[in-house]
């Protein structure tokens, strides 16, 4: 051992005890296991037998005190007849055994009839007897059975009972959107027999239903089902019957890791084995689209969140009115998006689908190969395939009147539409919505554009920009001294993002309508057209009202715009193409045009020369915009979605035609 350290010595030593120690054990447990285990005793086995019968629940305790009282009654009914205590009937014979029985129950059960009773005090005292021992038995009945009563009642009241419903409409999670959803499907519901929206949450059921109640309102027909329990877990999904459902909607819990729950969720309804219903879900972060697509399956819609929301906030900073057009096509309130097959239509083309219907707007084509195409050619032959239209409610697709508007051509104009330059952005806060923001702003700006970010918290990374410059300073963004030295009045655009990644909700919507004020001041009494374009960001729709003051253009609330998109696929899974196409800068896209561009002014004329001028310039109009009614919100702003063909206008300066056009 000489030069070994003792500590090794030591170490060693103790590992061949420890060793020893184990062998030792196991040797034990061996012999154990080789010896034989008592049998257990008949009483023994009789108390597990009762145990586990009393455990079943409330009739098993109801069923035991009705074999309790049955022996009670007997041995006392035994007792009497054996001893002869029951007195005589006025027939001098004394009760026979069914008898007894039946006047030893009544006392068992009624502790009054004991005071009718007649006879030898012997037989007035077992009678006695019998009634007290009821009087145990009755009591404990019913406080089995109140106990059951009320455990059933918390069974209901915590929303475990099984959901019977047929072509229902199921939301899985909850997060503030699913107020605006469930408001979007009553509407959407109106036509239907009997609808029900069911969800399934780990929110308590009570509480669920009382806060659906004070911010939906009315829902007129609809009912709305909830159910207590986790969508990651198969029992508690099957509560629901998803499998018999129309359509199920997965919306983001919020949270640090959101989009794992929803891939989880996706997870758990793609073991149903069957494509049947169709399912929409929400994914927070872009990195987790493929996986969540992968899972889900070919009967899965994801909406991109961020993405979806930075690409509306730039069309609508774009052009102001942008976000009522938007609204107005995706909530079921007003027109919204349907495919139609007319076979009157099958000889012509695309121009003439256009022109075709009084209350209906044709804007695009399904393709032979099922793609969807936005304002395609105007010479594109219609044939047999169906059409995308706009119309108020799709009851009234089947018996949509032909227009039969004059065609005013000598209003038309033809006028060059103005080129766009190079544009000064102000971008004031940051969020995880703000780089896609940014990357959106490059592919529809300029080459020579400058874009400028004010910001309290983040360190902004910008992506790879091609038409931008961009440029960003630290600052307080609701204080008038960091806003004043930034030119605002100069800029085109100006876009003010919440700090949704730093506040919480109300404090940071706080910020952006104390930003919103001090921009309007900066901006002072400039008329429309002049001034540039601010489109403020909300996370609570509340605030929206409050930000009209600060005379905003556009208020982007994040949730209740995607509520609106959740709702509208989970009705038609085919309108994905379509958004995906008015959302894309690659296709067509929606542009309010400067009338002028079609028209000549102060020349009255009705909407069918309008829709007519924008054909014949290669776009599709579906709306409106009247420059007297811009800064109204009762009147929408201004805007008319799908007009009818007769609507009679007088075109001014600063109207704008609502177009479908390439670029």
């Amino acid at each position: 051992m000489t030069g070994q350290p003792s500590g090794e010595v030591k170490m060693g030593s103790t590992g061949r005890r420890l060793r020893a120690r184990t062998t030792q054990a196991m040797k034990a447990s061996s012999t154990e296991r080789g010896r034989p285990h008592p049998r257990p005793t008949r009483g023994a086995r009789l108390r597990y037998w009762f145990d586990a019968t009393m455990s079943r629940g409330t009739s098993a305790l109801v069923g035991w005190l009705a074999v309790l009282t049955l022996a009670l009654v007997l041995a006392f009914s035994l007792f009497t007849l054996i001893t002869h205590w029951a007195p005589e009937g006025e027939d001098g014979a004394r009760p026979g055994f069914f008898r007894q029985m039946f006047n030893s129950l009544m006392h068992a059960l009624d502790p009054g009839t004991v005071a009718g009773d007649s006879g030898g005090a012997a037989f007035l005292i077992t009678m006695l007897l019998l009634t007290v021992a009821g009087l145990f038995i009755v009591s404990a009945l019913i406080g089995v059975i109140a106990t059951g009563i009320d455990a059933r009642l918390e069974e209901l009241r915590r929303g475990r009972s099984l959901v019977i419903e047929t072509d229902h409409t199921v939301v899985l999670g909850w997060s503030d959107a699913v107020f605006a959803i469930i408001r979007e499907l009553s509407i959407a519901n109106e036509s239907r027999r009997r609808p029900a929206v069911v969800v399934l949450s780990d929110r308590d059921k009570v509480e669920m239903e009382e806060e659906i109640r004070e911010k939906c309102g009315d829902l007129g027909g609809t009912r709305v089902v909830c159910r207590t329990g986790s969508p990651l877990d198969l029992g508690d999904l099957q509560l629901v019957n998803h499998t018999a459902a129309r359509s199920v909607i997965v919306l983001s819990p919020g949270g640090d890791d959101p989009d794992t729950e929803v891939i989880k969720t996706l997870m758990a309804l793609s073991l149903d084995a069957t494509d049947e219903p169709h399912v929409v879900a929400e994914i927070q972060d872009p990195q987790n689209l493929e996986a969540a697509r992968l899972v889900g399956g070919t009967r899965t819609v994801i909406v991109d969140k961020r993405e979806t929301i930075a690409r509306l906030i730039v069309q609508t900073a774009r052009q102001s009115g942008a976000a009522a057009v938007y609204t107005e096509l995706f909530d079921f309130s007003g027109d919204e998006i349907y495919f139609h097959q007319d076979p009157a239509l099958a000889g012509g083309t695309y121009a003439d689908a256009v022109a075709a219907y009084e209350s209906a707007s044709v804007i695009g084509v399904v393709e032979a190969d099922g793609a969807v195409r936005l304002n395609p050619p105007s010479l594109t032959p219609i044939g047999a395939g169906e059409i995308v239209v706009v119309a108020e409610d799709d009851s009234a697709l089947g018996t949509l009147a032909r227009s039969t508007a004059l065609i005013h051509e000598a209003a038309f104009t033809d006028r060059t539409p103005v080129a766009e330059k190079p544009s000064r952005i102000l971008v004031l806060g940051w969020n995880e919505r703000a780089v896609s923001v940014v990357r959106e702003l490059d592919q529809y700006a300029e080459p020579g554009s400058v874009l400028e970010v004010v910001t309290e918290f983040g360190e902004p990374q910008f992506p790879s920009l091609v038409n931008l410059s961009a440029s960003v300073r630290q600052g307080r963004t609701a204080e008038r001294a960091t806003l004043a030295p930034l030119d605002v009045a100069g800029c085109d655009q100006v876009i003010v993002l919440c700090y949704s990644d730093d506040l919480p909700t109300q404090q940071a919507d706080a910020r952006t309508l104390v930003s919103l004020l001090h921009l309007r001041e900066l901006i002072g009494e400039r008329s429309k057209g002049e001034r540039p374009s601010v489109v403020s960001e909300m996370l609570d729709d509340r605030n929206r009202a409050l930000a009209q003051i600060a005379h905003v253009d556009d208020v982007i609330v994040s949730d209740e715009i995607l509520s609106l998109i959740l709702s509208q696929l989970s009705e038609s899974r085919r309108l994905e193409a379509v958004f995906a196409d008015l959302l894309d800068a690659d296709g067509a896209e929606i542009y309010l045009r400067p009338v002028e561009d079609y028209l000549q002014l102060d020349v009255e004329v009705n909407y069918a020369t309008v829709v007519a001028a924008a054909s014949r310039r290669g776009q599709t109009a579906l709306g409106y915009r009247t420059a007297a009614d811009s800064e109204r919100a009762e009147a929408g702003f201004g805007v008319a979605v799908n007009p009818a063909k007769s609507w009679a206008l007088t075109p001014v300066a600063g109207d704008r035609v609502v177009v479908l056009a390439d670029d």
